[in-house]
């Protein structure tokens, strides 16, 4: 089975910070030239040389929202492939409070971060699709 600590060959890595039935989203910049522009997204990006892919994600969410999550709150992680198969990505979930979702603030990258409703988010039509297929999948665990 896949571990997540380890270094294995992956792109990069994303997780949905919840509170309960809510998630941090970022509002992806306008930019033509990106994948999924003006789309809700996660925190999470590219692989630095030497990170695990729990390190990745944690290190995007600091950049990105400047909150600093202990790999303690990560309750699921999955490894996944691109469609075409090229590419391997992580996806985890990190359950937090509230409060500490609610201080998160727009680093660099993104137009807008805020709180929304999972079942929100799962509607949209504009989100980065295959993030809602794995938000939903998730949340299938629970029930």
């Amino acid at each position: 089975m896949d571990n997540p600590t380890d270094i294995p060959k992956f792109h990069g890595a994303k997780i949905a910070l919840l509170a309960k039935d809510e998630v941090l989203v970022l509002l992806r910049d306008d930019f033509a030239e990106i994948p999924f522009p003006n789309c809700w997204d996660f925190p999470g990006g590219g692989v630095d040389f030497g990170e695990t892919p729990i390190d990745c994600a944690l290190r995007e969410t600091a950049e990105e929202v400047g909150l600093s999550i202990p790999a303690t709150a990560i309750s699921w992680a999955r490894p996944f492939h691109s469609r075409d198969g090229t590419q391997r990505s992580w996806f985890f979930v990190a359950e937090v409070s509230k409060t500490i979702l609610q201080s998160a603030r727009l680093g660099d990258e993104g137009q807008e971060c805020r709180l929304m409703p999972c079942s929100e988010f799962l509607a949209q039509d504009c989100a980065v699709t295959y993030l809602q297929e794995r938000l939903a999948m998730y949340l299938s665990t629970k029930s």
